[in-house]
């Protein structure tokens, strides 16, 4: 139904979007997620031609809206969009918000307008508000009446930008109920959202978005439960990092120390699994024979709140976990960890200590 191939966007030097391919198929219900300002709301506005499009392609039933002499209003009616904010006309009433385009883009018969309005807002759970103004409304209601109007001009595809961002939590529950009617009903929708458990529900498929790019797609599960991309796996763990590079034997044990502090403190990890870290990660670095290139990474998983220390140095094969001389130390490395693993990749001597909590 909807075929993108390498879509740019560009605002002055700022490459927002860096070649988009995607195709998304009749009924398909697309969630696009992502950290903010990769470009994901650019993505979705792009394809209702909001935004034009520095390079590429983007076709709609086989139509490229690119072209010249392409009639752009009459394939936008086919795409209806529900942005952030509502934009509904504050001077109108609700009923009156949802006929005004049928009756002046569509040339339907006023009496035919309002009989499909009632029965949307029906479908959206406010038919008794059909005389209310939109400021005499929640923000849910008034988001539901916004869906519920781009219904009214029949589209064929629905895109959603962030529709629950701007609400109270309260009121999110009841427009994410409207959409999961409307993909009961086969409705073909694409999602801007960090609803996550709404985004696994609802979806056939997950675009995840980064730094301009669809940087990978697949089924709910697969995002969610074994994605293949590191920062794909970053975003839904929702992983905060801190690393640190030793260059000399002679490094700052104690500013190493302190960023290990500010870094939980900012994190809300309790002071006493701080200090936790700060006294295996001084019991670690001497365990690595070359201290000329030692990375030490320390990983939080905001979904599990796992901590993990990882610190890696150059080197032939060697376990220090084997090492006799080690034995104090890793016996205390095995009292305040949940796990202790040693590996051997890349030409490297890994240690992944899973900090006990």
């Amino acid at each position: 139904m909807i075929t993108v191939r390498n879509l740019q966007k560009k605002y002055g030097d700022l490459l927002v979007l860096k070649g988009i391919n995607a195709e998304i198929k009749k009924g398909e219900i697309i969630s696009v997620i992502g950290p903010s300002g990769t470009g994901k709301s650019t993505f979705l506005r792009c394809l209702n031609l909001l935004e034009i499009p520095d390079e590429g392609e983007i076709l709609i039933d086989g139509i490229s809206l690119l072209e010249k002499g392409v009639n752009v209003p009459a394939i936008r009616q086919k795409t209806g969009m529900v942005f952030q904010s509502f934009n509904l006309y504050a001077h109108l009433t609700v009923l009156d918000n949802l006929t005004l385009g049928p009756v002046i883009l569509q040339k339907k018969k006023p009496a035919e307008a309002k009989a499909k309005a009632l029965e949307l807002l029906k479908l959206v759970g406010l038919a008794e508000k059909s005389d209310s103004f939109p400021h005499e409304l929640s923000g849910g209601q008034q988001q539901r009446v916004a869906i519920a109007r781009c219904l009214a001009m029949d589209p064929e595809i629905m895109l959603f930008d962030e529709p629950t961002s701007a609400l109270d939590p309260t009121m999110v529950s009841e427009v994410l109920a409207v959409i999961r009617r409307l993909a009961k009903e086969g409705m073909t929708m694409m999602i801007v959202t960090h609803e996550m458990d709404f985004a696994r529900s609802i979806s056939s498929r997950i675009f995840y978005m980064d730094e301009g790019v669809l940087y990978e797609e697949g089924t709910p599960d697969q995002i969610f439960e074994n994605p293949k991309r590191a920062r794909t796996k970053a975003f839904i763990q929702r992983i905060r990092s801190l690393q640190y590079d030793i260059v000399s034997p002679l490094y700052d044990l104690y500013r190493l120390q302190g960023e290990i502090a500010r870094f939980c403190e900012k994190h809300a990890i309790s002071s006493k699994v701080s200090n936790r870290v700060q006294i295996l990660a001084e019991e670690v670095l001497p365990m690595q024979r070359d201290h000329t290139s030692i990375l030490l990474e320390l990983s939080y998983s905001e979904k599990d709140e796992t901590l993990m220390l990882e610190c890696s140095g150059t080197g032939s094969p060697y376990n220090p976990l084997e090492c006799k001389e080690n034995d104090m130390s890793v016996t205390m490395l095995k009292a305040l960890c949940e796990k202790v693993e040693y590996f051997y990749r890349d030409n490297r001597n890994t240690m992944m200590l899973q900090v006990r909590k």
